[in-house]
């Protein structure tokens, strides 16, 4: 991982964590003053994303670090154990905002104040801002982890427009003379742990799929093929494999070479095929060869 990716991750990271601790704050404070079940269950839910974003920091630090002799492939996965324990961890928070909102359904309430939406129209524009910004970062540099930091924003986005809904219809009960409309707000907060449980679901997918070494599609890895192709002395690529380890890729690739020159004839053009692709991809991290002698056809299993 290079210092400008790390740099520009990790400022993502640490801009996430700075406004979820201010959200949690006033979100919380706002909603026991405004008696809003749903801002409270928003309070809730930003804690949760703080604690993500903290994940997402240290994954991001473990991330970094070079390969060692327990981890000679290095600690690339460990972006994507981060992204799995902010599912985990958004999943717990669901439960309880469920649970939380369920029980005030059957509790004497009284409409919230209007302060409550303020808060949460405001935290709706903050969170579209950090979705935004913070899945371009997460794209660009190839870290899931940051990506899966990005859906809890946008995830906080559609939860809090659920919650806004909810106190709005909540308020106007105090004006327009129908008191059952009070109940909206807790039926808002139940919404919200909807928001919480589909994100969660999504991120726990995709954070298992990526840690069961998936490899690059045929269609991805063909310019890997054709830039190994291209070295001189290979007759053949028999097979290449890409699988990913985090943010980037492992390279194993079976190549052929005429079977009359030396040992160390074909080792040399093993290593100058393992630096090409090293070279030409940033996102290839190691490459492994194998030298088949080449007989006239692909040779598979050698």
């Amino acid at each position: 991982m290079g210092d400008q990716r790390f740099q520009e991750i990790n400022r993502a990271a640490w801009i996430g964590i700075f406004f979820n601790i201010l959200l949690t704050i006033v979100k919380g404070i706002v909603g026991f003053w405004a008696n809003s079940r749903a801002l409270i269950a928003e309070a809730a839910h930003s804690a949760a994303d703080l604690v993500g974003s903290l994940t997402v920091y240290f994954g991001i630090r473990v991330a970094k670090r070079p390969p060692d002799p327990e981890h000679p492939y290095g600690h690339g996965k460990a972006e994507i154990v981060a992204s799995f324990i902010v599912a985990v961890l958004l999943s717990m928070v669901g439960v309880e905002i469920a649970r939380g909102s369920f029980q005030a359904l059957f509790d004497k309430l009284e409409p919230p104040g209007i302060s409550a939406a303020v808060v949460a129209f405001l935290s709706i524009l903050v969170k579209e801002i950090l979705y935004r910004y913070t899945y371009r970062v997460g794209k660009r540099q190839n870290s899931q982890a940051t990506v899966a930091h990005a859906y809890e924003h946008r995830a906080d986005v559609f939860a809090t427009i659920a919650a806004l809904v909810g106190i709005l219809g909540a308020v106007l009960s105090r004006y327009i003379g129908v008191p059952e409309l009070v109940y909206l707000d807790p039926i808002a907060g139940m919404g919200v742990s909807f928001f919480v449980f589909w994100m969660a679901y999504r991120l726990a997918r995709e954070a298992i799929y990526n840690l069961l070494d998936p490899v690059l599609l045929p269609k991805e890895a063909q310019e890997l093929v054709d830039a190994a192709r291209q070295v001189a002395g290979v007759l053949d690529i028999d097979n290449l494999r890409a699988r990913q380890h985090g943010h980037y890729v492992i390279v194993d690739v079976k190549i052929s070479v005429d079977p009359h020159i030396t040992v160390e004839e074909g080792h040399r053009i093993g290593k100058q095929v393992k630096r090409t692709l090293l070279d030409r991809f940033d996102h290839v991290e190691d490459v492994f060869v194998h030298v088949n002698p080449y007989d006239g056809k692909i040779l598979q299993g050698k």
